[in-house]
């Protein structure tokens, strides 16, 4: 089964999403029920911030100095293998996706970033046309999933 801890450091998540954390573990849950995702317990962590913050782990670590929706952290352990694993973080902008809501609706575009920043932790990545063509079919899989 899949979990993800929610640290929220941007106040503005609330005024758009209640509860995080139950937010995203009624997600998991129906995404549990996929075929795709049964096999092994993982965990990750899902980092609500702002543009500010978003900048600042960006220039650390990818040295852009600019702001970014979505950014993840994979954190590659084989040693607990058999055991529940640890997939890394995500970190995603409260401004980004809020702006992109205006034309949208809001809990699905925080589910497009932390779906896309879930699949980059389990390795999938967007470097090549073939790659991109692959992760936007699982993105769109999982997207219609929830809001069939």
């Amino acid at each position: 089964m899949t979990s993800a801890d929610v640290v929220l450091d941007y106040y503005l998540w609330k005024k758009k999403i209640k509860n995080p954390k139950i937010y995203i573990k009624k997600k998991l849950i129906k995404l549990n029920k996929l075929k795709l995702f049964k096999k092994k317990s993982k965990n990750y962590t899902i980092f609500l911030t702002n543009n500010s913050k978003m900048r600042e782990l960006n220039k650390k670590f990818r040295n852009k100095n600019k702001t970014t929706d979505v950014l993840s952290f994979p954190f590659h352990n084989k040693t607990n293998y058999n055991k529940n694993i640890y997939l890394g973080d995500i970190a995603i902008s409260y401004e980004i996706i809020n702006k992109r809501s205006k034309n949208s609706n809001f809990f699905i575009e925080f589910d497009k970033m932390w779906i896309h920043g879930y699949l980059h932790l389990l390795g999938h990545n967007h470097k090549k046309e073939k790659n991109f063509i692959k992760m936007k079919k699982l993105e769109n899989l999982i997207l219609n999933y929830f809001y069939k």
